[in-house]
């Protein structure tokens, strides 16, 4: 049997909620899953990710392959961190007390970069307007701009295919001069 890790979508329309689950790969999407490890709320800023590291390491290191979203979010919460350190366990590389040292190194410095990145789009003031023209009325400007633009696009496209056909209809005019002159001669 083979196990993903993935998304179960749930939720209303245009208002997702993903639960992260250990499924096997023939169900279906929001079908029957074996372990529910953790949810995915993607609807706030910065989406909310509560996941149990633990089962999610149980269950990558007894094979399930995580889809690429999966991926992603086991890999931002270091659950894949948490796999490789254990497989280094596993050969012999490593005890469980480095592991579990280590892991706390990373989710330390993995926290701080984050406060920093949050901090700073906190701090961040966005540049002002020159003018007072607020953004509704200046994307309103800039559609009707787009929509005058895409008019002389047309216009220009339709001018540049008549003046082919008619230098076409201007060639075929002076072949047909020319075989009338060859024939006149003969």
């Amino acid at each position: 049997m083979s196990v993903k890790i993935r998304l179960q979508r749930h939720g209303k329309k245009g208002k997702p909620f993903y639960w992260i689950v250990a499924a096997d790969a023939r169900a279906k999407r929001d079908g029957r899953y074996l372990q529910k490890l953790g949810t995915y709320n993607p609807n706030t800023n910065p989406a909310t990710i509560n996941l149990d590291i633990d089962k999610s390491v149980k269950w990558l290191q007894f094979g399930a392959q995580p889809t690429d979203t999966a991926r992603n979010i086991l890999s931002y919460k270091g659950a894949l961190m948490k796999n490789h350190l254990k497989n280094g366990v596993r050969k012999g590389a490593l005890t469980e007390e480095q592991v579990e040292e280590k892991f706390e190194q990373w989710l330390n410095e993995k926290s701080s970069s984050i406060d920093s990145k949050k901090s700073s789009l906190e701090n961040f003031i966005p540049p002002s307007h020159e003018n007072d023209v607020s953004i509704d009325d200046n994307a309103l400007f800039m559609k009707e701009r787009h929509k005058k633009h895409q008019k002389y696009l047309r216009a220009a496209l339709n001018t540049q295919k008549k003046i082919e056909k008619i230098s076409q209809n201007e060639a075929l005019i002076e072949a047909a001069k020319l075989i009338k002159n060859d024939n006149s001669e003969e």
